[in-house]
């Protein structure tokens, strides 16, 4: 069959062809373009001619192609989620790698400003010793703040626990109510 014969399209296909011509020629496409366009058309509608022995494709082949595209899709589908999988594990283990190591270096800071607190509760210098910390940032040097601090300050009223204070001032009341 020599290219360009039309011989295998059923009466109804060239019977579209002829309606998708006339519309592309009102458009004021060329008389080829239009030709070219309307068979185009009723090709990639249709799949070619539909007459017997117009070569075209067999159903079995083409069922075939469309299970062999299918099996590719879904192939690449599990590969890219068995990928993303793999991704999201890289990046929690990443994080939990970075939490670790922000731990470690904010663990001797904590231990020093622990260290000062204690000492600043046992001597009643609680105040004195907040401040010596934030001026010092090395452990050491902040333990050492501390201790001098704690010298320095004996127990003042400012120093009590707040139960203590409590105390002195329902002491008072009661003082100044049986007085009068």
């Amino acid at each position: 069959m020599p290219r360009g014969d039309k011989s295998a399209y059923t009466d109804k296909q060239q019977r579209q062809a002829e309606h998708i011509e006339d519309s592309e020629r009102k458009e004021g496409r060329s008389e080829e373009d239009a030709e070219r366009i309307a068979w185009a058309t009723v090709n990639k509608q249709s799949g070619g001619g539909k007459r017997s022995g117009s070569g075209r494709k067999s159903a079995r082949k083409t069922a075939k192609k469309a299970t062999k595209k299918a099996t590719k899709k879904a192939t690449k589908k599990a590969a890219r989620k068995a990928g993303a999988k793999k991704a999201t594990k890289k990046a929690t283990k990443k994080a939990a790698k970075k939490t670790a190591t922000k731990a470690a270096r904010k663990t001797p800071r904590k231990a020093a400003k622990k260290a000062t607190r204690k000492t600043a509760r046992k001597t009643g210098a609680r105040k004195t010793a907040k401040k010596a910390t934030k001026k010092t940032t090395g452990r050491k040097t902040a333990k050492k703040a501390a201790k001098k601090t704690v010298r320095k300050s004996t127990r003042t009223p400012s120093s009590r626990s707040t139960a203590a204070k409590k105390a002195t001032r329902t002491r008072a009341r009661k003082r100044n109510g049986a007085a009068s």
